[in-house]
């Protein structure tokens, strides 16, 4: 039995993706439950798995948009091994052969090589543009064969009947030179669907951006005392963000106008706090949510965090993962940003952008110290 392999239903705003690799050759055997192909959509990277044992035949190629629903592949649950075609093909006797013997031919004396050697596809192609036929001139090949550079000779003692070839357009040259100065790469699903997004917000909302500095000189001082304390209890490094995200929180509570995202004529008022943090990919930027943040504990929402960002870097994030947000923090600090202005990710209408900890002389009680 034939077992149709489909591209399967992935969420309710996806309808294609793009077939970014085969993990197995056409005809090859495949085992129940092994993965066979990965898709990547605007959203996430997923892996699809064999229904059955078979031989698989591949309906659709590497780097090819499918639709959700196409079939890209099929398997034959009834082939149990590489070499079993599930038919059984007689031995042939060759003893009992018999060679009709060809009756002798006189060749023609203009036509001796033609039927030896047929001319190659390249030499024939070269012949019709000239006009040139093969038969009618000696081949330098081996065995006499007629070789493209035969008719490039043949063709020069008829110039006249041939047309000089023109000089190559600018453009081929350009091309030539762009090979060598530049790539070109088609865009997956998730890169256009990150530049359809920001491109959306700039041009929809009235973004406004505003820039504090924070004296984290506690907060530094605060790690350093409980670090090794808290790796031992809970198993994960007690780092910034979940400073951030409590204060944002925080803040979320005290100002709850920010909460809050226009549909139509409406503003929706949230009363939870699921705060995406933007974690940066080789595929792209993603941002999965933490639930419930004002409910989780500094050890939960670390947690939470290296188990995103772990997910991220296999390409296991779930579309789960990455909606329901209603506030999103962005950490350029790694990268060495001083100051930015993050493109918020509607329909939130805020984000929090962190940047790099510098040492900053500032004055306190009246002395001019250093401070992070």
């Amino acid at each position: 039995m034939v077992i149709e392999v489909k591209v399967p239903v992935l969420g309710e705003s996806i309808t294609s993706g793009l077939l970014s690799a085969w993990h197995v050759k056409n005809d090859d055997m495949v085992e129940t439950d092994q993965a066979i192909y990965e898709l990547e959509t605007d959203k996430i990277t997923s892996e699809g798995l064999a229904d059955c044992r078979g031989r698989i035949s591949l309906r659709a190629q590497e780097g090819e948009e499918v639709e959700v629903g196409q079939i890209i592949a099929t398997i034959d649950d009834s082939v149990t091994s590489p070499v079993d075609t599930g038919k059984s093909e007689p031995t042939p006797k060759v003893e009992k052969k018999v060679v009709a013997p060809k009756p002798v031919v006189e060749p023609e004396p203009e036509k001796p090589a033609k039927a030896k050697h047929p001319e190659s596809p390249a030499v024939r192609h070269l012949a019709a543009e000239t006009g040139i036929d093969p038969v009618t001139i000696s081949g330098s090949g081996k065995g006499g064969r007629v070789t493209k550079g035969d008719i490039l000779r043949e063709a020069k003692k008829k110039e006249p009947q041939i047309t000089a070839p023109a000089p190559a357009p600018p453009q081929i040259m350009e091309s030539k030179v762009e090979s060598r100065r530049v790539t070109r790469k088609k865009m997956t699903p998730l890169r256009r669907r990150i530049a359809e997004r920001l491109v959306a917000a700039k041009h929809s909302a009235a973004i406004l951006s505003t820039f504090n500095e924070v004296d984290m000189n506690e907060v530094m001082a605060l790690r350093k005392t409980h670090q090794e304390a808290f790796v031992a209890k809970h198993g994960v490094k007690l780092g910034f963000m979940s400073f951030f995200l409590k204060a944002t929180v925080k803040a979320l509570q005290e100002v709850p106008a920010i909460n809050a995202q226009i549909e139509g004529n409406e503003i929706v008022q949230n009363h939870y706090y699921d705060i995406g943090v933007a974690v940066s990919t080789p595929k792209g930027l993603l941002v999965p949510v933490v639930r419930n943040a004002d409910a989780l504990s500094f050890a939960e929402i670390e947690t939470c965090i290296v188990n995103y960002a772990k997910k991220a870097r296999e390409g296991r994030m779930a579309i789960e993962d990455l909606q329901g947000g209603v506030f999103t923090i962005t950490n350029g600090g790694i990268f060495g940003s001083l100051l930015s202005t993050p493109i918020l990710n509607q329909p939130q209408s805020g984000i929090l952008g962190m940047h790099t900890i510098k040492q900053r002389p500032v004055v306190v009680d009246g002395q001019v110290v250093a401070r992070p």
